[in-house]
């Protein structure tokens, strides 16, 4: 029996935790939360600069950005603050707070330690110098994330009367890639799916084509449940169309329309506009309504490809036919306003 065991009772400043998810990766702060209690923070409780707190081995110590045990700071995955890099891992977090509106955050690869009373410079992973500014009074010290992109999350230290911010930045398309490949080689390879979204995110992330053609290619005849569908097959022609190919692309999307339903290929038909391919989509147009003759907005498509292509009388004619069809407000309101523009409104 340990006789020396202490009771669980409640702290003056309270634990908490605060978490924030950027891209895949987690940041995480754990710290305790002062109140400020009618006294004087800055300059007095947390003094300025670098000092000698009388305790520990640390003759020069910053604050620990918080009470009791070390205020720690934790990433899933590697980061930037202040543009300079930072492993995935969890550090002790201190803060220099100086007098002139600013601050020198750090990071220590000591994050066991009580407070900053064992604080050691050598131990140092980052400092970045940052500004700090004044905001309405806070009676308990609180870690924010109040500002989050989906690259970049800002980080408040608000207490008293000051803030003190800084930015980590996420190289989320790297890291998404990255944690990719990975899973890929593992049991969620044997799923189809996987490959279609692996090669979509590489498609419109900035990941590598070739690499992104290899996936989708896996889908679609790989060595595990592959399955040749719409959904593939349409990736598979939006890697190639952003490669150049365009003629592949094209000649994939014929092949695509086979399989598709009426919303993708009228969404087929659009794509091959935005491709200038105009017959291909008017091809595709007319193929949805054939098969569904009593489709608004299938008519209304095909109008306005025929307008776009300069042919007046046949935009007219499947417009009108359109709006014949008594179609949802969004069809008629857009039939409506390119027979306008034809001047046969």
């Amino acid at each position: 029996m340990n006789i020396f065991a202490q009771l669980n009772l409640p702290r003056a400043s309270q634990q908490a935790s605060v978490s924030q998810r950027v891209g895949i990766t987690d940041i995480t702060i754990n710290y305790s939360r002062p109140s400020v209690n009618g006294r004087e923070i800055w300059g007095k409780l947390v003094p300025y600069g670098i000092n000698n707190l009388g305790f520990g081995t640390a003759t020069e110590a910053p604050w620990r950005a918080g009470a009791n045990e070390n205020t720690t700071i934790t990433f899933t995955d590697d980061v930037m603050i202040d543009g300079k890099d930072i492993k995935a891992g969890t550090y002790g977090f201190h803060v220099v707070v100086k007098p002139d509106d600013k601050a020198t955050i750090i990071l220590s690869n000591d994050s066991q330690s009580w407070g900053s009373f064992f604080y050691d410079k050598d131990q140092d992973a980052l400092r970045a110098d940052v500004a700090t500014r004044e905001v309405p009074f806070r009676e308990l010290l609180t870690y924010e994330f109040n500002s989050v992109t989906p690259t970049s999350a800002t980080v408040s230290l608000i207490w008293g009367k000051k803030e003190i911010p800084f930015t980590i930045e996420v190289p989320v398309n790297v890291i998404v890639l990255n944690d990719i490949r990975a899973k890929l080689k593992g049991q969620q390879g044997f799923i189809r799916q996987n490959w279609e979204q692996a090669a979509n995110y590489a498609l419109n992330n900035g990941g590598d084509l070739n690499e992104a053609l290899g996936w989708i290619n896996n889908a679609i005849a790989g060595q595990f449940y592959s399955q040749k569908t719409f959904n593939n097959l349409a990736i598979k022609g939006q890697i190639l169309n952003k490669m150049g190919k365009t003629m592949e692309y094209a000649l994939l999307m014929d092949e695509a329309s086979e399989m598709a339903n009426k919303t993708q290929l009228n969404q087929l038909g659009y794509q091959m506009i935005n491709a200038k391919d105009y017959e291909r989509a008017l091809k595709y147009f007319k193929m949805n309504i054939k098969n569904n003759p009593n489709d608004a907005n299938g008519y209304d498509s095909l109008g306005e490809c025929y307008k776009i292509m300069g042919d007046k009388k046949n935009a007219i004619k499947n417009l009108k036919k359109s709006l014949s069809l008594n179609p949802p407000a969004n069809v008629k309101a857009n039939s409506e306003k390119l027979l306008t523009e034809l001047g046969a409104m």
